[in-house]
């Protein structure tokens, strides 16, 4: 099967207190985006699509001029919520593929992860990573909490990786305050999720700290 890869990038990233939303901020001299994308070099992909806020499709294409990025993808725009953007990017995929979906504010995949969830993906329909979470954790009914037992719950991570006709499909449904990823759309459609192994190095960026972060494991890449 071709592989496809969506970079959902349309965040405007308040947590990091700037006017620039954080996919674009700079990082060893690059856009912390284009860092995304070369997680991906070692990956065969037949297609690469870029979903954008409107707003910064035509920033994105003067940072490409700027720094001579000249990786092959296409963009289109995304909506309101991830949902919607995810929604818009499944529209340049077509049926009987797989696709990896992914947030374009972790540049720090692995490609053995990669190539993982892609091989997943292809015997099993979809593909999650997950890590453990090491944090004691309580859950909050109102003024009260109670400990739980974190051998139950998982982190959640991208990218997560479907075959195309599946998920396209799940994703005509209307929008639900309950879609916090596209496993948690396929799952409304009974579909079981396929968890594996993830990386704790494959982190989201949202804050300053997790810029710092970033920096220095990109420069030990």
């Amino acid at each position: 099967m071709d592989k496809y890869l969506i970079i959902v990038a349309g965040g405007k990233g308040e947590r990091l207190s700037d006017e620039l939303p954080k996919q674009f901020t700079e990082v060893n001299g690059r856009p912390l985006l284009m860092h995304t994308f070369d997680a991906f070099t070692d990956i065969r992909l037949h297609r690469i699509i870029l979903v954008l806020n409107r707003h910064y499709v035509r920033y994105w294409k003067e940072l490409c001029e700027k720094y001579r990025f000249s990786v092959p993808h296409e963009v289109v725009e995304g909506g309101p919520k991830r949902f919607h953007s995810v929604k818009s990017g499944l529209t340049a995929v077509p049926d009987n593929v797989l696709v990896a979906i992914h947030d374009g504010v972790r540049p720090l995949v692995s490609a053995d992860m990669i190539r993982t969830g892609f091989d997943i993906a292809l015997r099993k329909r979809n593909a999650v990573p997950v890590i453990p979470v090491t944090d004691s954790i309580r859950e909050i009914s109102g003024p009260l909490s109670k400990s739980v037992d974190r051998n139950r719950f998982r982190l959640v991570q991208t990218p997560q990786f479907f075959q195309s006709t599946i998920i396209r499909k799940t994703y005509r449904k209307p929008y639900d305050e309950k879609f916090t990823d596209d496993a948690s759309v396929l799952e409304t459609a009974g579909q079981q999720i396929y968890l594996f192994e993830g990386d704790p190095a494959n982190i989201k960026i949202t804050t300053p700290e997790d810029l710092a972060l970033a920096a220095g494991l990109l420069s030990s890449r």
